[in-house]
């Protein structure tokens, strides 16, 4: 942390935060009382507060997004030098950062050929969602417009992005939802609904089951993501993937795969579909594809998809109608290509598969010493622990006991996240997603701090 910044009185910046700034997923009365929390600058894994405070961070910038660490100077003078020579032109129009990037971008990604920019998660599963309904009028007669999701899954904070979200307690009180979304089980075996051997191909068999009641002509795609992130970060159980690629070829049902959180190297893999060894005809990515240095999101597809859009040059609707007005800007896809070089050159995939496989090891030993914890589940350096009163019942523990968890970690100068307000009585994952450059130490220094933690709240 900079002199400077130790020495500046921040008495000012808090005051006007308090005053004007609304803050997401915050309830605001308790900071009529006490000061909100003002990150004021980061380097590797560690922030600083306004009060002095220094943290390892944990969870990437609270949501799973600084994949490369704070304080990376290339990637803030790559995007600096870009906006003095171009800063904007609409998507209408091609840009070199853009061309580039998404060159780049279809290189890590065998099958897929084609990259529209937006600037959010939420925007790009958008997209998504109106090139379905978009294909389903063009062949379908509009028929074949319905859209699946699956519970738990988390796509985004829109009214269409919330009527595709499987998390009851984030939706509440924001309908009525976009008609046309159809809910499917989760393949959470840890929560099982079947008492099966080969429970994700029960799971994905299940997602078969309600295209037949629904009807195979009215369904045109499936949207899941590879890792739940939100909703407890969950793992998909051996044979899942592959059975709902059979489903998905059998009914002629597009597959739809949301990379928000997983994409660009979180967990071990440049996306976690690649783990599974399936062809999605969408992927969507937001969060790491610049670690947070601009803003930028993609919605990734084939040819085949691009293909449906080019058929009659004729017809003045046969086109994707559609533009993101942000998707022009070009700090986006040149801090991208930067993220990107720093995780090849730096080999941080197999530094994430490494870290993730030490800090799997280090929950799994915390689940030896406390019997609160009742799963731990993970893959990179995307992990989480499920905490339980009973094992044996699973009954979870209490919200606000997990949040002291939370607080108590932070107390101790580490910041950790947990599943917040998505499933009412089942917010009991506590989330870790340290930045793929996390060393040894940063991992044994954040399982400390839980176990430390867990201790004090859980004696």
């Amino acid at each position: 942390m900079s002199l400077m910044t130790k020495e500046n009185d921040l008495s000012d910046v808090v005051e006007a935060d308090r005053a004007h700034v609304w803050h997401h997923l915050t309830q605001h009365k308790p900071l009529e009382a006490n000061d909100p929390k003002i990150i004021v600058e980061g380097k590797g894994m560690q922030i600083w507060d306004a009060a002095g405070r220094e943290y390892l961070d944990a969870v990437s910038g609270g949501v799973w997004t600084v994949n490369v660490g704070y304080g990376r100077e290339s990637i803030a003078n790559a995007v600096r030098d870009q906006l003095v020579k171009l800063n904007y032109f609409a998507q209408s129009a091609g840009s070199i950062p853009g061309a580039l990037f998404a060159e780049k971008l279809i290189s890590k990604m065998p099958g897929m050929s084609r990259v529209y920019y937006v600037n959010s998660g939420t925007e790009a599963n958008e997209k998504v969602f109106k090139i379905v309904r978009q294909i389903a009028h063009k062949r379908y007669g509009g028929k074949k417009h319905k859209i699946l999701f699956r519970e738990r899954d988390y796509h985004g904070s829109s009214i269409t992005a919330v009527s595709a979200g499987g998390q009851p307690e984030r939706n509440a009180q924001y309908g009525p939802f976009t008609p046309g979304f159809v809910e499917v089980p989760h393949c959470c075996e840890y929560r099982a609904q079947w008492d099966v051997e080969n429970y994700g191909e029960r799971a994905a068999d299940a997602i078969e089951e309600v295209i037949l009641r629904e009807g195979a002509d009215t369904v045109g795609a499936i949207c899941l993501e590879p890792v739940t992130a939100g909703g407890g970060v969950l793992t998909p159980p051996e044979g899942y993937w592959q059975r709902v690629q059979e489903i998905c070829r059998k009914y002629d049902i597009l597959l739809h795969i949301d990379e928000v959180v997983c994409g660009v190297g979180r967990t071990g893999k440049w996306f976690g579909y690649q783990h599974y060894g399936i062809e999605p005809d969408f992927v969507t990515m937001a969060k790491g594809v610049a670690s947070g240095y601009a803003a930028i999101a993609c919605m990734v597809t084939n040819e085949k998809v691009f293909d449906m859009f080019k058929d009659d040059a004729t017809d003045p609707l046969n086109h994707f109608r559609d533009i993101s007005t942000f998707g022009g800007c070009t700090a986006g896809p040149v801090a991208a290509l930067e993220n990107m070089r720093i995780i090849e050159d730096e080999d941080l995939l197999s530094n994430t598969q490494a870290m993730g496989e030490r800090l799997m090891g280090n929950l799994r030993a915390l689940m030896d010493r406390h019997p609160v914890i009742g799963d731990v589940r993970g893959l990179g350096l995307f992990c989480g622990a499920e905490l339980v009163k009973d094992r044996k019942t699973k009954e979870p523990v209490e919200e606000k006991h997990v949040q002291a968890v939370v607080a108590d970690c932070g107390a101790n100068g580490v910041v950790i996240g947990a599943t917040n307000r998505s499933l009412p009585g089942f917010n009991n994952t506590l989330c870790l997603s340290p930045a793929l450059i996390a060393t040894g130490d940063d991992i044994d220094r954040i399982t400390d701090a839980i176990d430390g933690a867990l201790g004090r709240v859980f004696g």
